[in-house]
């Protein structure tokens, strides 16, 4: 059962908040939006974002697999790996209901 914690969320101020954290001033941010594929956001720069985020939202990442959606730093050594889409609509509904983790990201 996911309970929702917090009704109150304008996606305005979110996306704004994300264009702002990734530096992609001029970029539309959607619940499509992709934080790795759309926005380059990847590596360190991810984990920054992700913990940035759950402490402004007030959110637990606790049981969060950043390895799952977002790749390490880009290297000469080694490949990306193919990770799975992570959404702004993911970070939206984590603010919802208090926590990332996968219930909440395949609800």
């Amino acid at each position: 059962m996911i309970l929702i914690l917090n009704l109150k969320l304008d996606f305005s101020e979110l996306a704004s908040y994300i264009r702002g954290r990734t530096r992609a001033y001029d970029s539309v941010v959607t619940r499509e939006t992709l934080i790795e594929d759309d926005l380059g956001v990847t590596g360190e720069e991810a984990s920054e974002l992700i913990h940035n985020f759950a402490r402004k939202y007030g959110v637990d990442i606790t049981k969060f697999d950043f390895r799952k959606y977002f790749n390490e730093e880009p290297s000469v050594f080694l490949s990306p790996q193919k990770v799975a889409p992570f959404k702004v609509a993911f970070l939206e509904k984590a603010i919802l209901m208090g926590r990332l983790d996968e219930e909440v990201i395949n609800s």
